[in-house]
């Protein structure tokens, strides 16, 4: 028997949450071909949140280019930069996003992975008393000021690194974990590599300038995407907005955080890198996450984050396309017990696309037409394409709602005789 394809288009899909399978979505932004080479390296100074500049100018070499967004460029003064879509994937911005840079105490984000994971396995728990050594004591730039000799506990340094950004903190963690932090920090490269960071090599457990040490703004995004999706019991820690030791209060450095408009995750500035940040912010169920990283001061990195994220906000929106078992379409069986069967989307599908553009987002249907019996429940039968305004086109199974046996041999030579007679 011939059978014929069908194709239908559903318009309006208004209403019509993305899987990881499906996570390029809408406007999703290609990689280079070959990675960019490593941004130089100036002269190594202290990673500090303090410092009012970067000295040597280097880190806002090629600031002036505007970002690439969905919507078009969109100026920036970060010479890097990547904004994306917590649930969807989607890549809501992006300014050499894939080029190697120094991420100052970005890093110790990655040392908060290696950290939590111990936690989660039971390696290592937050009451646990570790020694501070000689190496952390004198460890420079930004610092918990954690006594020589003294036991810390564990809780007590995790928020000396992330809300105080303490570099003597990182040595303690890293010490009291691996041995050394040599050892440490090939914990961390080996894990980089299982949780998809594809441009990033780590030298030290606190971003201290090196030359071969880098991530690139993609990757800090995806590292933030796994501390929140791996560890959701221990994000809090990004979240404080202050803590206190040794009777003396600190605040978190991250600006965003304590204004309410991020709930994590990091800051940093070293001369090569420039000011920095990695900040995550939930607002009503949708969540962000934005990098910037090289720009002038503390107060350009405040303030342009909080633009980026709120302009992220503005302009985008996640569109409901399609649900799982949504039913749309009954489609003709042959030689089935059955005439026809419910076909239905196989599974969620979000979209995150400019506000008001959900409307312009096409579906289409394309199936066989009769489907040859036996059906199982589940089934493919079909598929469901999602194109247009933009969207990169994004395919999701069309599947039988229920099964359809096959018709018994003498019900089926009937219906096959019947056939031929009809055409002759």
């Amino acid at each position: 028997m011939n059978v014929p394809s069908r194709r239908i288009l559903l318009s309006g899909a208004g209403s019509i949450v993305v899987s990881s399978s499906l996570a390029s979505g809408f406007g999703a932004l290609a990689r280079p071909r070959h990675p960019v080479p490593a941004h130089p390296a100036s002269k190594p100074t202290p990673d500090s949140d303090d410092d009012s500049s970067a000295t040597d100018g280097t880190a806002q070499a090629g600031a002036g280019s505007p970002a690439e967004t969905p919507v078009g460029p969109l100026d920036t003064e970060a010479r890097w930069a990547f904004a994306v879509d917590f649930q969807t994937g989607t890549v809501l911005l992006q300014k050499a996003a894939d080029e190697r840079m120094p991420p100052s105490s970005l890093t110790k984000m990655m040392t908060a992975y290696i950290v939590f994971g111990m936690l989660k396995e039971g390696r290592l728990h937050l009451d646990q008393m570790l020694p501070v050594s000689e190496k952390a004591w004198r460890m420079q730039g930004s610092k918990m000021f954690v006594p020589l000799g003294s036991q810390i506990a564990v809780s007590d340094l995790i928020r000396g690194m992330l809300i105080q950004s303490g570099n003597d903190a990182c040595i303690v963690l890293a010490e009291g974990i691996a041995g050394s932090e040599e050892q440490f920090v090939a914990l961390m490269n080996a894990k980089a590599k299982t949780i998809g960071l594809t441009n990033s090599q780590f030298r030290n457990v606190t971003g201290w300038p090196d030359p071969d040490h880098f991530m690139s703004a993609r990757d800090v995004a995806t590292l933030a995407h796994r501390l929140i999706a791996d560890f959701p019991d221990d994000y809090h820690f990004f979240s404080e907005k202050d803590y206190k030791f040794n009777n003396i209060n600190q605040g978190n450095r991250n600006v965003l955080v304590d204004k309410g408009l991020a709930d994590g995750l990091k800051t940093g500035h070293t001369d090569a890198g420039g000011f920095g940040l990695c900040a995550s912010s939930d607002r009503g169920g949708r969540r962000i996450t934005l990098v910037v990283n090289g720009l002038p001061s503390s107060k350009a990195r405040a303030s342009e984050g909080a633009r980026l994220l709120n302009w992220a906000f503005a302009n985008f929106e996640n569109a409901r396309v399609l649900s799982r078992g949504q039913v749309l379409q009954t489609v003709p069986v042959w030689l089935g017990l059955l005439p026809s069967v419910t076909a239905c989307a196989a599974a969620d599908l979000v979209l995150t696309v400019p506000h008001g553009w959900q409307n312009r987002v096409k579906v289409a249907l394309d199936y066989q037409s009769p489907v040859t019996a036996p059906i199982a429940k589940g089934q493919q039968v079909g598929l469901i394409t999602i194109s247009g305004a933009g969207v990169t086109d994004i395919q999701v199974p069309l599947v039988a709602v229920d099964a359809v046996a096959r018709m018994g041999l003498p019900a089926r030579a009937v219906a096959v005789l019947k056939h031929y007679l009809g055409r002759s």
